[in-house]
């Protein structure tokens, strides 16, 4: 089943502390057990142990596809080489430099903060190998915390107007569906982490949930 519940240290925000591709989740160093388990068998990744600027909060800080990785602020030599092993390493200077939380990607395309600055634009762009533009969700400019992508399907904010649903599906290419995540929340990305093969959401979230969010990702139990 490519469905799983879990907590990250009591906590259902899982978002912000894992960041996944097809092939990777980054996670901090405390992963392990049952947690590490269930990342493995939803999601059929390796896990790559790091912390992202001495901070455990890896997916807030971290924005990520299968061509490369993009991060705020310096790493140190071991953050660097632990990451350097997932894809290409680029750190885009930007005030906003959460970039798990300022940067929605797939392996299509990049939404980024409204008030990304031209050259970071450029270096998300070269980093991820993407076309990027930037925008909002919801109102929001932290666009990686208000929606979820992968290559099959995005979730975002359930306020997210239409303008900015059929935006987001032009440059991700593909379609876009509203739900929340850990009985009400809407900022989906801090509650979930999925690829093409599964979706690890924070154990709060309900079936109806559930059920939005495998439609939106297009994650379909296996019978």
């Amino acid at each position: 089943m490519p469905v799983g519940r879990a907590l990250f240290g009591g906590s259902p925000y899982l978002g912000v502390y894992l960041r996944v591709s097809e092939t990777i989740a980054i996670a901090p160093p405390v992963v392990h057990g049952p947690l590490e388990r269930e990342i493995e068998r939803v999601l059929g990744v390796r896990i790559v142990r790091t912390n992202v600027g001495e901070s455990e909060v890896v997916g807030a800080l971290v924005a990520l596809n299968s061509h490369g990785l993009v991060v705020g602020d310096e790493l140190d030599a071991r953050e660097r080489r632990a990451l350097e092993s997932v894809g290409r390493v680029a750190v885009v200077r930007q005030r906003q430099n959460a970039m798990g939380n300022n940067v929605l990607a797939n392996d299509h395309g990049a939404l980024v903060h409204p008030e990304f600055s031209d050259v970071a634009v450029q270096a998300v762009g070269e980093a991820l190998d993407v076309p990027v533009r930037r925008g909002t969700l919801a109102g929001l400019g932290t666009v990686g915390m208000a929606g979820l992508a992968t290559n099959q399907g995005a979730v975002v904010h359930p306020k997210t107007t239409e303008r900015e649903v059929a935006a987001l599906e032009e440059l991700l290419r593909v379609s876009v569906h509203r739900s929340t995540a850990n009985f009400g929340v809407p900022i989906v990305g801090a509650c979930v982490v999925a690829n093409s093969r599964g979706l690890l959401m924070g154990r709060p979230t309900t079936a109806v949930e559930i059920s939005h969010l495998q439609q939106g990702l297009r994650i379909f139990d296996e019978r």
